[in-house]
């Protein structure tokens, strides 16, 4: 697992873990029944106290993405394909939402903004 923070970003560290394993798991790249590394491997890892990686597989856990045991670590949970694509559209809708609010703070019509999208979609295929 490569998980590369940031000193710069304005998320917390916990923050920035949890969202990069996240993201591995809804591109499919981390896999159910997959392990992650242990709180304390990670953390040596990373160079980070255990609390923050604790933080962040608690959330994970919450969130229904992985799933720990006592004395065997913390694997990837088991999704059914509606469910991540139910959490993939949230994680758009959360990232779309962000470029919204900072393009209305830019004063970007949504006209420019949906011309914008159109070509960058288009780029892609």
């Amino acid at each position: 697992m490569n998980i590369i923070l940031s000193n710069s970003s304005e998320e917390p560290i916990y923050l920035q873990i949890k969202n990069q394993i996240k993201q591995s798991i809804l591109r499919d790249e981390m896999k159910e029944g997959d392990s992650l590394p242990s709180m304390r491997a990670l953390a040596k890892d990373l160079r980070i106290s255990v609390i923050t990686t604790k933080r962040a597989y608690e959330e994970l856990e919450r969130e229904g993405f992985i799933a720990s045991f006592v004395g065997k670590g913390s694997f990837v949970a088991s999704q059914s394909n509606d469910l991540i694509h139910v959490k993939r559209l949230k994680m758009i809708e959360e990232g779309l939402a962000n470029i919204v609010h900072e393009s209305k703070n830019l004063k970007i019509p949504y006209e420019q903004l949906e011309e914008l999208l159109k070509m960058l979609y288009e780029e892609e295929e």
